[in-house]
């Protein structure tokens, strides 16, 4: 027989990655957030050395990143490569049969919703990450969430932020940063922390929002060698409108957003 016996064919990539029952636990939560090492042992009741060995296995094939924080830089987040799970899952199906060929995730907008959910984005100067996240969500919304932003210790607007948000088409030169207590007694179904120092001081905010972390470093920190901080925001820019594609994702099929009554006297911004 001239032809390789259909045995002698590796599993594909993903499979050998994300069968494991372990491994697949560790990307279900890191799809929902960043998580660090101590925060996804006590949510998989699993020692620290086992979850550290898989999550070792997932960076070595691609799917899951490490960054350190910058809020304390012992600490570290893990994250997932959506993007990357989408392209090797649709080469999954292929791989059996050609039939079977998906198309990867589309990283755009969500359908309209009856009831927007609200989304509250937070950084630390509200001046670049959560300012992006806010466009960027309202832009690709099309009405499906109501999207707001703020920050814990608030700094004007970066003008390389203005300028990059500018090539997507997307005007954020007229906005004014904002205080996270201006939103202090509000309800939101979600609230997103794009800083790790805003994580650790983020108030709670009533109605038990699903909160959500994304450890993206301030793009203001990190100039190239000439000291220009444009390349820094093009890939701050490019990590948050995929971040925020996904989570329009996950707003689309999650169950009806609650409705929200501003408090008395309140004025929703």
């Amino acid at each position: 027989m001239g032809k390789r016996a259909a045995g002698q064919l590796p599993p594909p990539e993903f499979l050998r990655l994300a069968g494991h029952a372990l491994r697949w636990q560790l990307l279900r939560e890191l799809s929902r957030s960043d998580r660090q090492v101590h925060e996804l042992t006590a949510l998989l009741g699993q020692p620290q050395s086992l979850v550290s060995y898989h999550l070792a296995k997932l960076r070595a094939g691609g799917l899951v990143s490490m960054r350190r924080s910058s809020a304390d830089g012992r600490d570290a987040y893990y994250s997932i490569d959506l993007t990357r799970c989408g392209e090797l899952l649709a080469a999954t199906g292929a791989s059996l049969h050609p039939g079977l060929r998906l198309a990867p995730p589309p990283g755009g907008s969500a359908e309209p919703a009856a009831a927007p959910s609200r989304v509250l984005f937070l950084c630390t100067g509200n001046s670049a990450r959560s300012q992006m996240a806010e466009a960027f969500a309202q832009h690709l919304g099309r009405g499906a969430i109501e999207a707001y932003s703020a920050g814990s210790h608030p700094k004007p607007l970066h003008p390389s932020a203005v300028a990059v948000m500018g090539e997507h088409g997307i005007d954020i030169a007229g906005r004014s940063s904002k205080h996270l207590g201006l939103f202090a007694g509000q309800r939101f179904d979600y609230v997103v922390s794009l800083c790790d120092r805003v994580r650790e001081v983020c108030p709670e905010f009533p109605g038990h929002p699903e909160l959500i972390h994304w450890s993206i470093a301030d793009p203001a920190s990190q100039p190239d060698r000439d000291g220009d901080p444009s390349p820094a925001f093009h890939r701050t820019a490019a990590e948050v409108a995929t971040r925020v594609g996904f989570l329009l994702a996950l707003i689309q099929h999650a169950p009806p957003p609650r409705q929200h009554t501003p408090p008395q006297g309140q004025k929703v911004h």
